[in-house]
């Protein structure tokens, strides 16, 4: 059994859960993932075996002992093929660390991923009660602030006129003549939620304000995806392989062939 020790926030720990599940089911070792045995309850993966707080109680403490070894992931581009050969051999091991990443083990694997991550039926109807009953086009906005204002010394800490521009601009570029829907998630507890009600008026603009699982799911249901370099947006986007836009330059205007999907864009997370 390998328990991995997930870090980071839920998308995060999804995607490094995943690259371990799928090197475990290629090599025939079990998994499991820290984090979903107790702090997010709304997947699949919170009601399969293992997947409970008894299960986590023993893995963390069985490790901090040094009861049971761990290898660690936390150099990127380095040789872990003796990490690799531990976890073959052992019965029970902790893997952790950001850089455990199989890419083509992960895809090969994907729709298993999928379903252990699968939302609860409670997550999927709130989503769809949010989304309604609108047609036209879904554009799901990531408003990332809170930690990125420090992150790579504020890359990708965009205004609230930034975010409007990058809207304008996709709308002008990609569905000019179609009706457009903008649900806003993030993480600002403060956001303007007039500003952009003002100057988007012309559009129909959503705030769900669901929990982390409501948002993603939301999201997951949108046609196009929108936002800073995130796993949040990646994750979202991984469920029906929607097209996303990163914004690396708020400036630039976005087209459809900027828009891509997960296979690519998790092989690039900054």
């Amino acid at each position: 059994m390998i328990f991995v020790h997930d870090k980071g926030r839920m998308a995060n720990n999804m995607l490094q859960y995943g690259h371990v599940y799928a090197w475990g089911r290629e090599h025939g070792c079990p998994t499991m993932s820290m984090r979903f045995a107790y702090k997010y309850p709304w997947f699949h993966i919170c009601h399969t075996r293992h997947h409970n707080f008894p299960t986590y109680v023993f893995a963390k403490y069985a490790a901090k002992w040094g009861l049971i070894p761990t290898v660690h992931f936390d150099e990127e581009g380095a040789d872990y093929s003796r990490e690799e050969q531990l976890m073959q051999r052992s019965r029970l091991v902790m893997a952790q660390g950001w850089y455990a990443r199989w890419y083509d083990l992960f895809l090969k694997y994907k729709p298993e991923i999928l379903q252990l991550f699968a939302f609860d039926e409670a997550v999927e109807q709130k989503a769809k009660e949010r989304l309604g009953d609108m047609w036209g086009v879904r554009l799901g906005v990531h408003i990332r602030r809170g930690d990125y204002k420090t992150f790579q010394g504020g890359r990708f800490f965009y205004s609230d006129e930034q975010y409007v521009r990058v809207i304008r601009r996709y709308y002008d570029c990609c569905y000019p003549k179609e009706r457009l829907n903008v649900y806003i998630c993030g993480n600002d507890p403060h956001l303007d939620k007039d500003f952009y009600r003002e100057r988007l008026s012309d559009f129909f603009v959503h705030f769900p304000e669901g929990n982390p699982a409501e948002d993603l799911c939301l999201f997951s249901h949108c046609n196009n995806l929108i936002g800073p370099p995130s796993t949040f947006t990646l994750v979202a986007s991984m469920y029906r392989d929607l097209p996303l836009y990163w914004i690396m330059d708020p400036a630039k205007d976005p087209t459809p062939k900027d828009f891509q999907h997960f296979d690519t864009l998790f092989r690039h997370i900054i």
